[in-house]
């Protein structure tokens, strides 16, 4: 006999509900801020009692942690479905997806208005775990092909310094049009372009090299990303770090 107000036993149903919860925290988040978003709120516009909301997840912050999570799993396959074969339009590709991701764009941001306390995270949280190998590996790849630069060093500072320049770059003029989406990824993709890559025309196998390694950094980057968030799903051992 199952007894009233545990979830379901059916785990496929436990994550249905649990997607719903969230789909429901983003539009409210989006809408009135986080610090305005109660779980009374959430449970309200999700269609479930506010103790259903608790058997998932301790407090709001752990609710609010695994949204940013599934955000980030969301926004790696769009980045890994458009196939980017360079460092450069890795970046260019990802500053589209995390534009066309208004939460998530927020986080990266620190923007109070949106997040609220939570935006402290960002700056306490740093990177997610477990990306530091896969993302040397990457650009190692990537100076033995030929591709970047070796003299520069700290290659990663560079494109990231790049990418978070442009995210910003719209607040920062607020008299001035706002440049598209589009119009940003393909400045970041140039920008990191002219100030990484060697110039030197790759050879059809070092491309061939760089394009795979492209998309291996993303799959394991999306790997380490889906384990957090299957992580977070379940609540009892969620951590509030993103």
């Amino acid at each position: 006999m199952v007894r009233a107000g545990r979830p379901p036993q059916d785990p496929a149903r436990q994550l249905e509900r649990a997607h719903r919860i969230l789909d429901a925290a983003t539009e409210l988040v989006l809408r009135w801020g986080y610090d305005k978003t109660t779980i009374d709120d959430v449970s309200k516009r999700a269609g479930v009692a506010k103790g259903t909301i608790y058997l998932h997840w301790k407090t709001r912050d752990d609710l609010f942690a695994a949204l940013l999570r599934r955000e980030r799993v969301r926004m790696l396959a769009d980045v890994r479905g458009r196939g980017p074969a360079t460092l450069s339009g890795l970046y260019g590709e990802l500053a589209r997806a995390l534009l066309g991701r208004p939460l998530l764009s927020a986080f990266m941001r620190g923007d109070s208005e949106v997040l609220g306390k939570f935006a402290r995270q960002k700056q306490q949280a740093g990177s997610p775990p477990g990306l530091d190998e896969p993302l040397d590996a990457y650009v190692a790849e990537l100076v033995k092909r030929g591709a970047v630069r070796e003299e520069m060093g700290d290659h990663v500072r560079v494109a990231n310094s790049v990418l978070y320049g442009f995210l910003f770059l719209p607040d920062s003029r607020p008299d001035e049009p706002r440049p598209s989406d589009d119009r940003i990824a393909e400045l970041v993709a140039d920008t990191i372009e002219r100030a990484m890559s060697t110039g030197r025309p790759l050879s059809g196998d070092d491309a061939d090299a760089v394009a795979r390694a492209t998309l291996d950094f993303l799959d394991a980057v999306a790997e380490i990303a889906q384990r957090r968030l299957a992580a977070s799903m379940g609540g009892s051992k969620s951590s509030r770090s993103v």
